[in-house]
């Protein structure tokens, strides 16, 4: 008798990382098959075609969301599945709503993901309803049964985590840590969302253990609960100058963003590994 499925790390592409890169002669998705991703992130509204095009080359298909409204999380929960989508991550809110609205675009997120069967990961990105440590843990205390896409580079920067004590708020965040099941692969500095890492050596850039630290104790929670087969998602999300994010330096990118989205996806699979080894579990990826 097999052993069941260890638990595990896919890595897909967010589809936005790659605007404005070259595309290669097979196309987007050959070339995101033959470079060992999952599968990719597509943005909602979505037609049909490119989900098929992207499960035709072996890929598999998530999406992204924004709710404004109490009846946008139902119509996306609803097209997603339709869809076939595995989950969507999720802007929620603006983060001007007080608590009785902010309770209600919740509730509209979490009860749309159990009418569906739909994973709907709500993000801790600014301008949102979890743009911020406290009140993000304020809401996991009210609402236990919420699961996070952590996109911590807006918290790292537009919090500046490390004044006060990183480790202080990274203990602080241990709620939210402990439930998230996907993660937006960014690594920012304290001023700055998106930066180049180069290889991803920590010398001389300290925050780059900080973003392993981050995911790892992410890694560390999902892995808590997780029962065979459970996976848990990582999508680089290196954005283009045009929305800045992309740093550009006499008119050209500071970063070919192809490449560091595979030193993110390397550092995250180092994470990954390493807490299976905390958890002594049975490696998955």
């Amino acid at each position: 008798m097999s052993a069941p499925p260890a638990p595990a790390l896919r890595c897909y592409m967010n589809w936005l990382a790659l605007d404005g890169l070259r595309e290669p002669a097979e196309g987007w998705f050959a070339a995101l098959r033959g470079a060992d991703y999952d599968g990719v992130q597509f943005v909602q509204p979505l037609s049909r075609a490119p989900v098929e095009q992207s499960r035709a080359c072996g890929l598999r298909v998530c999406g992204s969301g924004r709710v404004n409204h109490a009846g946008d999380a139902e119509s996306l929960a609803a097209e997603a599945r339709d869809l076939g989508l595995e989950c969507l991550t999720l802007h929620v809110g603006w983060g001007m709503e007080d608590d009785r609205d902010a309770a209600g675009l919740i509730d509209s997120v979490l009860e749309a993901s159990a009418r569906h069967r739909l994973p709907l990961y709500p993000e801790t990105h600014r301008a949102t309803l979890f743009q911020d440590l406290w009140r993000t843990v304020q809401f996991v205390r009210r609402f236990p049964e919420l699961r996070f896409n952590g996109d911590f580079s807006h918290w790292y920067t537009g919090l500046e985590m490390v004044y006060g004590g990183f480790e202080n708020k990274l203990e602080f965040i241990q709620p939210v840590l402990e439930r998230v099941r996907f993660l937006h692969g960014r690594i920012g500095t304290p001023g700055c969302i998106q930066v180049d890492i180069g290889d991803g050596d920590s010398r001389e850039r300290p925050y780059i253990e900080h973003f392993r630290a981050l995911w790892t104790a992410a890694f560390s929670g999902f892995l808590r609960c997780a029962a065979p087969g459970d996976a848990i998602c990582f999508a680089p999300e290196l954005l283009a100058p045009g929305i800045y994010y992309a740093r550009t330096f006499e008119g050209r990118e500071e970063s070919d963003r192809w490449r560091q989205a595979q030193v993110l996806r390397g550092i995250a699979r180092e994470c990954f590994q390493s807490a299976l080894e905390s958890s002594g579990a049975a490696t998955g990826l």
